[in-house]
């Protein structure tokens, strides 16, 4: 068995999981886990176990692999970050789930999935202007991050600002992954309802 390149498949689970694509998370998850079971790696086995109880939505039990994960690599932003998500979905939890994005943040500064649920959290939270304020560091990280563009506008839609949000929702289109039809239909009824 070759080595896997575990960086770019939690990309691919990320994005897959971002956009509902289950079947093809549930496919990344068992490839992750049964390479970092082949290659010993704890962190990663964790990991990928956390993954497959996260599509299944048993986040009690997601929260307890990701707690070894963390306890096997202490540097894993993206475990603190699957953590306070579960957190999110089973307690709803604000300081816990804050904590865990705050530490991923402080551990892995440049993962900008974490800045970018971090903002999600908070802008769904009313904090709308500290949600711009992690959406624009995801930006800076990964400047053609559709689901952040799009989130964006959320946000300035939120504070009443149409042109920036029609500017984030058009940048939205320009990164969008051409096969996420439904997503990009969605965009542009939202741009359609703005101009």
């Amino acid at each position: 068995m070759e080595t896997i390149d575990f960086v770019k498949l939690r990309q691919q689970l990320d994005e897959a999981v971002t956009y509902a694509d289950f079947v093809a998370a549930r496919c990344l998850a068992d490839e992750g886990l049964m390479n970092a079971q082949y290659q010993e790696d704890l962190n990663e086995i964790m990991y990928f176990r956390a993954q497959r109880e996260i599509i299944e939505e048993n986040y009690e039990a997601a929260i307890k692999c990701l707690g070894q994960a963390i306890k096997y690599n202490p540097n894993d932003g993206a475990a603190y970050n699957d953590r306070a998500l579960c957190v999110i979905e089973l307690t709803g939890n604000e300081i816990l789930a804050l904590a865990d994005f705050d530490k991923g943040i402080e551990v892995e500064p440049d993962y900008a999935t974490i800045h970018h649920n971090k903002g999600w959290f908070l802008n769904n939270r009313g904090h709308y202007q500290e949600a711009i304020r992690c959406f624009e560091k995801t930006l800076e990280l990964e400047p053609d991050r559709a689901v952040t563009y799009e989130n964006l506008a959320d946000a300035y839609l939120n504070l009443g600002f149409k042109s920036e949000a029609i500017n984030a929702f058009q940048n939205a289109l320009i990164y969008l992954n051409p096969s996420y039809t439904e997503i990009k239909e969605q965009i542009e009824d939202n741009l359609r309802k703005l101009l």
